[in-house]
């Protein structure tokens, strides 16, 4: 089956489709990572996005049941260079193809995704359109330039969870074996812009209790759960697109222990008073260099985003205390009088590097101080 992919400004990749049939828009971005395939489908900070894989052989072991960040495929669609039809892992109960297809996701594959890389990082990320059924280049071009962008789009609504719940997962073997459960200490509100089930476990690994609520909960609301801190999860497009979370975060700023991860960072960096801005083509991978500034140590980093905070907007409050050795954007903050912290990058990784874990342990010595 023969599928597309069309650029807004007017390239076009073709290939051979997999999983299901349709037509899906969205922001066509790239991540560099060599495996966790699975997570980044169930990442719902890629909601809005076609996701292209530069790691040539994607699907080789296949899908299983443990390795979810949501219960949901989030992106739009899927590219690939080589689709691997068989699976070899232990724990693998279907293949990636099957997936797709099981959860109403196109794919594609047998493209040039060097090519494809390479023109994003030339002409930055940009609208497209990926289809099995308009295969007219040009009439697929014109539809991906009539599609929605991120910019001010509030796609926070749409992967947020419905109401309030308690969060006691059941955590799986490997993670019980590298993270003993600790005894239930503290309560945290988790505000779930589209939260990863990773950060969950790592803060319940911790002996945090966690109750996580909608995006749109208010700061009276999140008082009232009596909580010892407060985590801002990553989550999808635009913060300046969210405007009630960072409403509701200016309320809560010096009230509870904050931490903010991702999406959850630039929302913290507009109630700060602070602007972002969107990068040309994001960060996504599972190697991003970070330096650490008060150890001097640097981070190997997961990370997916398209946005960045603007450090010369904060004001003298906000310390930068982590830097991205790339393009050097900003990649962690605190404020110096409040017990508030965020980085940019995912210190839960799933998939990736577990160079920052430390960030959680220092959540709960926040709340220990608080």
């Amino acid at each position: 089956m023969k599928g597309i992919l069309a650029l807004e400004d007017g390239k076009v990749f073709y290939g051979e489709a997999f999983g299901a049939t349709g037509e899906r828009y969205g922001e066509i971005c790239f991540n560099t990572s060599m495996t966790g395939y699975q997570e980044i489908l169930t990442d719902p900070s890629y909601k809005g996005q076609i996701v292209a894989m530069t790691y040539p052989h994607i699907g080789n072991y296949g899908i299983n049941a443990e390795d979810f960040e949501s219960a949901n495929i989030h992106l739009e669609g899927f590219v690939v260079r080589e689709l691997s039809t068989m699976f070899s892992n232990w724990r693998a109960q279907q293949t990636l193809e099957q997936f797709l297809a099981e959860r109403g996701v196109i794919g594609l594959s047998e493209v040039d995704t060097r090519a494809l890389t390479r023109h994003i990082r030339s002409r930055g990320a940009m609208k497209a359109a990926i289809s099995t059924e308009t295969l007219d280049a040009d009439e697929l071009v014109k539809k991906a330039r009539r599609s929605p962008g991120l910019i001010g789009r509030d796609l926070v609504k749409e992967v947020t969870c419905p109401e309030a719940y308690h969060w006691d997962e059941h955590v799986p073997a490997p993670w019980r074996r590298e993270y003993p459960i600790s005894e239930r200490r503290f309560h945290v509100v988790v505000y779930d812009f589209g939260v990863k089930y990773n950060i969950l476990r790592s803060l319940r690994n911790l002996g945090c209790d966690l109750t996580v609520v909608p995006a749109h909960t208010t700061a009276r609301e999140v008082l009232e759960l009596k909580p010892d801190g407060i985590l801002l999860s990553n989550g999808p497009g635009d913060p300046a697109g969210v405007p009630y979370a960072m409403e509701a975060v200016q309320e809560l700023m010096g009230v509870k222990p904050m931490f903010g991860i991702c999406l959850g960072h630039q929302i913290l960096g507009l109630a700060f008073g602070g602007h972002t801005y969107k990068l040309k083509f994001g960060h996504r991978g599972s190697n991003q260099p970070v330096k650490h500034f008060a150890t001097g140590h640097v981070e190997i980093t997961c990370q997916n985003h398209g946005f960045a905070v603007d450090a010369d907007s904060l004001n003298d409050d906000i310390e930068i205390t982590h830097l991205n050795l790339n393009d050097h954007t900003v990649e962690g903050m605190r404020h110096k009088k409040l017990p508030i912290f965020s980085v940019q990058y995912h210190p839960e990784a799933s998939a990736g590097p577990h160079d920052a874990r430390y960030l959680f342990e220092e959540f709960v010595r926040m709340m220990e101080q608080a």
